[in-house]
């Protein structure tokens, strides 16, 4: 067996394509070809010589780019939707590369996500261990105390995973509305991981963004715009990624 060999599904998200558990979709759905041919048994290996194509596009042709996008609320972060809803990709229809969102924001949260059709590029930018900053600001219902809001650096436990912020601040308190406006920076971007740690400590997030993420932000960029990174902004995420990987 060639040692270069790769699972062709590995192979598909590391081309930026789509994620590892979407490939296999493709796949067992007839979408990729190797060499021409149809394959849909999961686990078909494949090596750097042989052409790889999902939907008749192969991977790997396309130039590597990069997009920082200002995603309003009421879009989907992924590249389709089995409800029918609006995707990210909606917003970037004139993008004529394959990207993919780079993490996630939810259906109801808006702000800065990266779009990318580099799948190394994203895994830096994603996994724990590169530690890159991603800063949000939450508009909670109720008040928090010093001491519950404390509980965010030490972690909120919440169906089997520990829900950490690596900083916070309080921006504002509003006693007559009830609420107030915190902004919360994470090393990590699981799952609704914002919400479910405010709701672990009580109180309820009822609008969310994310302002920041590394060395990007939303600077002169409006709702529903997108623009291509700086050589000096990709740069700098990945020297940061790089440095922060504990050896």
């Amino acid at each position: 067996m060639d040692a270069k060999q790769e699972r062709l599904q590995k192979v598909i998200a590391q081309s930026g394509v789509t994620s590892r558990r979407k490939a296999e979709e493709y796949i067992t759905a007839g979408r990729v070809k190797v060499n021409q041919e149809v394959i849909t048994t999961l686990g078909t290996k494949v090596s750097p010589t042989d052409e790889v194509a999902v939907d008749d596009v192969p991977i790997n042709k396309e130039k590597k780019v990069y997009y920082i996008l200002n995603k309003p609320r009421g879009y989907i972060s992924s590249v389709e939707d089995d409800k029918n809803r609006k995707t990210v990709l909606d917003l970037m229809e004139e993008v004529p590369e394959r990207v993919f969102p780079v993490g996630r924001l939810d259906f109801n949260s808006s702000g800065l996500i990266v779009m990318t059709n580099d799948g190394n590029f994203a895994n830096k930018l994603m996994h724990p261990k590169y530690e890159i900053k991603k800063v949000y600001v939450a508009k909670i219902e109720g008040i928090p105390t010093n001491d519950q809001l404390a509980h965010l650096q030490k972690g909120i436990k919440d169906d089997g995973e520990l829900l950490k912020a690596i900083d916070y601040h309080v921006q504002s308190k509003d006693k007559r509305k009830n609420n107030a406006i915190i902004e919360l920076t994470l090393h990590e971007g699981k799952n609704r991981h914002v919400r479910r740690m405010m709701e672990g400590i009580g109180f309820p997030v009822q609008k969310l963004s994310r302002k920041q993420y590394g060395v990007l932000n939303l600077d002169g960029l409006a709702s529903g715009k997108y623009r291509e990174l700086t050589h000096q902004e990709k740069h700098q995420l990945l020297t940061t990624a790089h440095k922060n990987v504990k050896h």
